[in-house]
Order: structure tokens, then C-alpha cells, then sequence
């Protein structure tokens, strides 16, 4: 398989290039547009439906094939109740009610409050959205971007975009279990065959 040439590219390029490819899904443009408008403090929006609309253009697919939500992150510790968050996700609905799609809104700085029971191992409190997306199973993952002031994109992307582009998922070993891991990329593996699944370190 030859690959993709944008996963070589300088990094101010490859962001260049991430923009012009999340482009070519509207809904994931107009989830941006909206979220800005939500005004959420610290807010990406993030997770599969940015690496996977890469994933798709790379493989010269339609942009949302396989996608099968939209994420949100924001990052509010000023009130941890889950009715705090609710009045936020309630809104959100509204927002983005006639998308067709589901979008998925969450308060990062809950997710220690929760995490534990669903996945099995404890989650420190997550300092910002950045440190949330920092802990996602794959470094590959780790890609959040917002709009800012000036309606420029901003891309937080702490391993960079070459792993993206290159269609290879790394692991990220620091918070979730194993098994996330490999139920992620099991599927993520049938949906794009041409993903090189690289193995969960035995020593995490």
C-alpha cells in the first residue's frame, strides 16, 4: 500500500491539508459552526468523526461514511452536577436537532466521576478538554479542533497528523484498559481495511 503523501508533509501543511479534508463533510462543518455559537468554555469537537473523515477522504470514500456520532468536548469544573450537564446537553440537542445525526456533548470535567464504573480502572479529574483528549486510547485520536474568536480553525493535535494521514493507529497506554483498545480497532479495521492496527504493548 503506498502511502498517503499528507502523512509527510511539514506539520503547518498537514493542518492545511486536515482542514481542506474535514471540509468535505458538512455535518462535521456545521457541528464546528454550531458548538461555536454554544459558546462552551474549552470546547473541541473531536474523537472519530475528525480522524475518520480523514480516514474516509484518504481512502477516497464519502466523507461521513462509517461515522457513527459526533463528539463534543468542553470543560466546565465549576459545577460537576449532572444536572449542570444536562442543561448543556439539552441545549445542544436543540442545536443540532435537524442534523440527522446523533452529537455527542460532554463536560470533561466529569468524566472521573463516571469513568471507573463503565470502564474498570480509576481517571484522575481531567485538568481541560486537552488533557481529555490527550488520554483517548490511540495516539492517533488525540486530534480536537474549535473555531476561534476570529473564525479561524484551531487544531490541537499533541502527536501530530502523520498517523492520520497514514492510516496508523498507534496505542496510547496511559489511562484507557486494553480492552477499549481493541474493541475499537477491531471495528475500525472492518469499516477501513487499509488502517495498520499496530499492537497493544504488552507491558502496559
Amino acid at each position: 500500500m503506498t502511502p498517503d503523501l499528507r502523512s509527510q508533509l511539514p506539520l503547518d501543511e498537514q493542518v492545511a491539508a486536515l482542514r481542506d479534508a474535514l471540509s468535505q463533510n458538512p455535518t462535521l462543518v456545521t457541528v464546528l459552526e454550531r458548538t461555536a455559537a454554544l459558546d462552551l468554555p474549552g470546547w473541541y469537537v473531536t474523537a472519530g468523526a475528525v480522524f475518520q473523515t480523514v480516514w474516509n477522504v484518504v481512502c477516497d470514500r464519502p466523507a461521513d461514511a462509517g461515522i457513527r456520532d459526533y463528539d463534543v468536548f468542553y470543560h466546565d469544573a465549576s459545577d460537576l452536577s449532572w444536572e449542570a450537564e444536562d442543561v448543556v446537553v439539552r441545549r445542544a440537542a436543540e442545536v443540532f436537532d435537524d442534523l440527522g445525526v446523533e452529537v455527542e456533548v460532554r463536560n470533561e470535567a466529569r468524566v472521573h466521576l463516571w469513568y471507573e464504573a463503565r470502564f474498570g480502572v480509576a481517571c484522575p479529574p481531567f485538568r481541560s478538554s486537552e488533557d481529555a483528549i490527550d488520554h483517548f486510547a490511540a495516539t492517533t485520536c488525540c486530534v480536537g479542533l474549535r473555531l476561534g474568536a476570529d473564525g479561524g480553525w484551531q487544531v490541537y493535535a499533541p502527536h501530530g497528523l502523520g498517523d492520520v494521514f497514514g492510516m496508523v493507529v498507534r496505542p496510547n497506554p496511559v489511562l484507557a484498559p486494553r480492552h477499549v483498545y481493541d474493541e475499537k480497532t477491531a471495528r475500525w479495521a472492518r469499516e477501513w481495511p487499509r488502517l495498520r492496527v499496530l499492537p497493544w504493548p504488552e507491558h502496559a
